[in-house]
C-alpha cells in the first residue's frame, strides 16, 4: 500500500509541475524564479538532515560532484527547461522530456559499461518517430528557426543535462553518499549557481505578488522539488529502479490532460501518433524481453492431453 501511495504521488506531482512551471513565466526572469525555487528546496532538505543528524562532511572530490549534480539535476537543466515553455505548451515539454529514459540508458553504457538491450533500438526508434510527430507541422517545412523547433531543440538539451545529472547521481550513490544528503548538497549548490548566474546575465530580482505566481512557486519547491524526490527515491528502494521508472512514462499522461483543462491544448492527428509512439516506445524500453514471452504465453490456449 505504501508504494501504491508514493507511486500515485510521485506521478501526479511530476506530471502536474509542468503547468505550475507555466505560472513562473512572464514576469519573473526564470533564472531568478529557479533561484527562489531551489533556495526554499534547499533550506528544507538541510532542515531534514540536521534533524535527522545526517552526517554531512564529505571529500572534496564529493562536493566536485556534488556541483555536478547541482548544474544537471537541481539548476541549469530546469533553466533551460523553463525556457522550452516560452516556446512550448507544457504537455508538450513533458512529453520531449519523457526520453529521458532512453538517454540514462545510452548515458549508463559509455560511463558505467552496462550493455544496451535489443529492446532499447526498438524503443528509441518508436520515441523519434513519436517526437517527429508531435512536432511534424515544424518538421516538415525544416522551418528550424520556428518556436516550435527551438522548443524542441530546449526540450531535449535540458533532458540531456539531466540525463549527465542522474549518472552523477549513480556515480555518488555507488560511494556509499545518501540520497538525501547528495541532494540537500546539489540543491544548495544549484542555488548558489543560479544566483552567479544571474548576477552575471544581470537579470533583475524581482518578484510577483500575485497569487498565481506565489503558489506555484511553494507547490514547485516543497511539491516538485522536495516530497517527489523523497516519494521517488523511496519507490527506487522499495521496488526497483525499473518499476520506478514507469513514473517517467505516465507523467506526460498527466501534464497533458492539464494542459487541455487549462492551457486549451488542441489535439491534432500527428499529435496523437506522436503521444502514442512516445509512450509504446518508453514502455518497450522499459519492458524487458522475458515479460512479454510470458505475457504471451498468458494468451495462448492450454493443449489437451
Amino acid at each position: 500500500m505504501r508504494s501504491t501511495v508514493l507511486y500515485v504521488l510521485t506521478v501526479l506531482i511530476w506530471g502536474s509541475t509542468w503547468l505550475a512551471i507555466e505560472y513562473q513565466l512572464g514576469v519573473v526572469a526564470p533564472e531568478v524564479s529557479l533561484v527562489y525555487r531551489f533556495s526554499i528546496a534547499a533550506l528544507l532538505m538541510w532542515v531534514y538532515c540536521l534533524i535527522k543528524k545526517l552526517p554531512m562532511q564529505f571529500s572534496l572530490e564529493n562536493h566536485l560532484f556534488f556541483m555536478t549534480l547541482a548544474c544537471c539535476n537541481f539548476g541549469f537543466n530546469y533553466l533551460i527547461l523553463y525556457w522550452a515553455q516560452d516556446y512550448l505548451t507544457s504537455a508538450m515539454t513533458s512529453i520531449a522530456f519523457s526520453t529521458l529514459l532512453i538517454m540514462n540508458i545510452i548515458n549508463t553504457r559509455i560511463f558505467f559499461g552496462k550493455p544496451i538491450a535489443p529492446r532499447i533500438f526498438i524503443g528509441a526508434t518508436l520515441g523519434l518517430a513519436g517526437i517527429i510527430g508531435l512536432f511534424w507541422q515544424d518538421v516538415k517545412t525544416l522551418d528550424f528557426a520556428s518556436e516550435a523547433i527551438i522548443g524542441l531543440g530546449l526540450s531535449l538539451a535540458g533532458t540531456f543535462v539531466a540525463s549527465l545529472g542522474n549518472m552523477t547521481s549513480v556515480r555518488n550513490s555507488k560511494n556509499d553518499i545518501g540520497i538525501m544528503q547528495g541532494n540537500a548538497w546539489g540543491m544548495l549548490y544549484g542555488s548558489l549557481f543560479l544566483l552567479t548566474f544571474t548576477l552575471i546575465s544581470g537579470s533583475e530580482f524581482s518578484f510577483d505578488t500575485r497569487l498565481p505566481y506565489i503558489v506555484s512557486l511553494l507547490y514547485l519547491s516543497i511539491f516538485g522539488t522536495v516530497i517527489a524526490f523523497a516519494c521517488y527515491f523511496v519507490l527506487l528502494k522499495d521496488i526497483g529502479p525499473e518499476k520506478a521508472s514507469y513514473s517517467v512514462v505516465l507523467f506526460p499522461v498527466v501534464a497533458v490532460t492539464l494542459s487541455m483543462m487549462f492551457e486549451g491544448f488542441v489535439w491534432q492527428s500527428s499529435t496523437v501518433i506522436g503521444f502514442v509512439l512516445v509512450l509504446t516506445g518508453n514502455i518497450v524500453v522499459l519492458t524487458p524481453v522475458h515479460r512479454f514471452r510470458r505475457l504471451f504465453a498468458a494468451d495462448k490456449p492450454i493443449e489437451q492431453s
